[in-house]
């Protein structure tokens, strides 16, 4: 199993944000322009855990050693459902240089980001 879905299921977040390189890029399924920086990808780590409801990995793909997985995974944002694919790159030293997320239906993107961005923009949010 790799590491960051360890991570992500133990809803462990400094153990997820460890795994990703200092200048990590990740994509995001709702905003066009790339994030930046592992310290760029910890609010929305924390923020996803929070969105998604009846999160599971279904599968992951990508041999062990190999520096690409995939990890598909199905969650549910209020009485949306998703499926959703995180692609991760790891660098020649092992950590996660970019990091790429797709989310599918439609509906389930749109509730997504409407949900993150209230979260994300809320002063209140730690």
């Amino acid at each position: 199993m790799h590491p960051f879905r360890t991570a992500i299921e133990a809803r462990d977040i400094d153990a997820a944000v460890a795994l990703l390189a200092e200048d990590v890029v990740f994509r995001s399924p709702v905003v066009f322009t790339p994030y930046s920086g592992r310290e760029a990808v910890r609010p929305i780590l924390q923020a996803v855990i929070q969105v998604f409801q009846d999160f599971s990995y279904l599968r992951e793909i990508g041999a062990e050693d190999a520096a690409d997985h995939a990890l598909v995974f199905q969650a549910r944002v209020g009485d949306k459902r998703l499926e959703g694919c995180d692609f991760l790159h790891a660098g020649e030293d092992g950590l996660i240089d970019e990091f790429t997320v797709m989310v599918r239906p439609l509906s389930g993107v749109i509730a997504l980001a409407e949900a993150m961005n209230a979260l994300l923009t809320d002063p209140t949010h730690a």
